[in-house]
């Protein structure tokens, strides 16, 4: 047995050889995700999306408190990133040798955007359109950060033409569908209208010259520790995780990739890769202990204790809220979002190209 800060007593079901083994393959994962792929040739980033990817936008364009200890493993701060440290966006950029991105909304952080921008908001969805911040407002504030930068001559048309432009959404459009009591089968039938929407924005984008696309899927929603507090009537899987709520995020992805592959068909000059990230985080879950983690549908940082630490009226970094010793151990650090020690080994295997259609190196976009 072993005493968690906050959570009381633990059973240490890995064990010392299962931690230590975890630990050196992090170790392993981490170098391959700072190896400096475009240490040449900079690559400027553009971000689309939610609370998976937003590097303080809430914080800057709401005035959000995102408090300690929130960055505390990497940043020794709160940066307005909901995890202990670095986001899967923010290891992708470092592989590229990219400066972490700045939030657009951050007029205080002294960033002057040379390397692209992060418009992704906590909370943002797909729809309703045209309310903060959905996609289509991310876009329509890209289009106007494209005409204000290219005055300052900050990114020249060609610059805009080789960026990389990475949309990661769709997550909340499933939940806020599920917490409004709708069947599994409603909350599906919702599904063609989000890839529209996704399909809009890229067509925007291409249309304001951009020709490189990084879309990323969703992951598997029925495994968040919040989800499974929430939820009264379980229909677990296996692992634990709610099996309706992973079913409406593979549909979704489904839907997501065809529209890729239509995309792709369509517009000739451009390059959309589709990242399987459902993939490798059901991964995370079903062979947790294969990357030392021991509790992984339990919250680092939570209220209420086992099996989920997860309580709306102690959310992380809210008065009542705790948080456990080792993140290293968790793959969820609030019950929504992932550890950075999650988030390295996510980062790793999109890196690998495995779960990428086509298989395109992320270095590709080096010299795009």
């Amino acid at each position: 047995m072993v005493y968690v800060q906050g959570l009381g007593w633990a059973d240490q079901s890995v064990g010392l050889i299962f931690t230590l083994c975890g630990a050196v393959l992090l170790i392993i994962l981490t170098s391959s995700v700072d190896g400096q792929l475009c240490s040449k040739r900079p690559v400027h980033i553009f971000n689309f999306g939610d609370s998976n990817s937003d590097t303080g936008g809430l914080a800057a364009g709401l005035g959000y408190s995102v408090n300690p200890p929130n960055g505390r493993t990497f940043f020794s701060s709160s940066t307005g990133r909901l995890s202990d440290g670095r986001l899967i966006i923010d290891l992708l950029c470092q592989s590229l040798n990219v400066s972490l991105l700045s939030p657009y909304l951050d007029s205080l952080a002294g960033s002057n955007f040379s390397n692209g921008a992060n418009f992704a908001v906590v909370g943002s969805s797909t729809m309703p359109k045209r309310v903060p911040f959905s996609l289509s407002i991310q876009v329509m504030q890209f289009i106007h950060f494209k005409a204000t930068a290219g005055f300052k001559h900050l990114i020249n048309d060609e610059g805009f033409r080789k960026a990389l432009y990475m949309i990661d959404i769709g997550q909340n459009d499933l939940s806020d569908s599920f917490t409004k009591d709708l069947s599994y089968v409603q909350v599906t039938e919702r599904i063609p209208s989000v890839i529209e929407e996704i399909k809009s924005a890229v067509k925007a984008l291409y249309d304001q010259g951009g020709r490189n696309f990084w879309i990323h899927n969703t992951g598997p929603l029925g495994c968040l520790p919040q989800k499974l507090s929430l939820v009264e009537k379980k229909d677990l899987d296996s692992y634990g995780c709610l099996s309706s709520y992973n079913a409406a995020a593979r549909s979704f992805n489904e839907a997501l990739l065809d529209l890729c592959n239509a995309m792709r068909s369509e517009l000739k000059d451009a390059v959309i890769v589709y990242v399987d990230i459902y993939a490798i985080k059901y991964d995370l879950i079903a062979n947790s202990t294969k990357y030392g983690f021991s509790m992984p549908l339990m919250a680092c940082c939570g209220n209420g204790g086992l099996p989920y630490n997860f309580n709306v009226r102690g959310l992380c970094g809210q008065p009542g809220s705790h948080v456990c010793d080792e993140g290293s151990r968790f793959v969820s650090w609030d019950g929504i979002h992932y550890t950075e020690a999650a988030n390295t080994i996510v980062a790793s295997k999109i890196l690998s190209t495995n779960y990428s259609t086509p298989r395109i190196p992320f270095e590709f976009f080096c010299g795009s």
